[in-house]
């Protein structure tokens, strides 16, 4: 298990701890988290990209994402295993349940980073400067 910095638990409001435990158990909503850690509702949006930013909460977040995943044996490898066969079972069925063999195809591409587009904004020069950047753009000349 990676180690915070030692301190950053004993650095936790009980509000924080509460956002942290909210925001791992609400599929990582921060705004949601912040409310049910009784925030006010007008700023929580607010908060938890305050809290978001903060490198000790971001760490008890990673350290509780990761004591959860030991205590239930989850793993990359475990979790694409389980689609997997859960596919297969899916093809092999009497009747055919594509649908469900394609979610467990696009589970396994979002566990392994493959469910991004990409979209490459650099010119053909490697900068993401425009090829004749002052023709789009110069600077207003005085009047004579």
């Amino acid at each position: 298990m990676s180690q915070a910095n030692p301190t950053s638990r004993a650095r936790l409001t009980p509000k924080q701890k509460l956002f942290i435990s909210a925001y791992c158990s609400n599929g990582f909503n921060g705004t949601q988290a912040a409310i049910e850690a009784e925030y006010s509702k007008n700023s929580a949006a607010e908060i938890a990209n305050e809290n978001l930013r903060k490198p000790h909460i971001v760490a008890a977040i990673d350290e509780y994402k990761e004591a959860i995943a030991n205590k239930h044996e989850v793993t990359v490898n475990t979790l694409i295993t389980e689609l997997e066969v859960a596919r297969q079972k899916a093809l092999d069925a009497e009747t055919p349940q594509v649908s469900a063999a394609v979610s467990a195809t696009l589970g396994k591409a979002k566990l392994c980073g493959l469910d991004k587009q990409i979209i490459d904004h650099r010119s053909s020069d490697g900068s993401m400067t425009p090829g004749n950047f002052n023709d789009f753009y110069s600077e207003p000349q005085p009047e004579s």
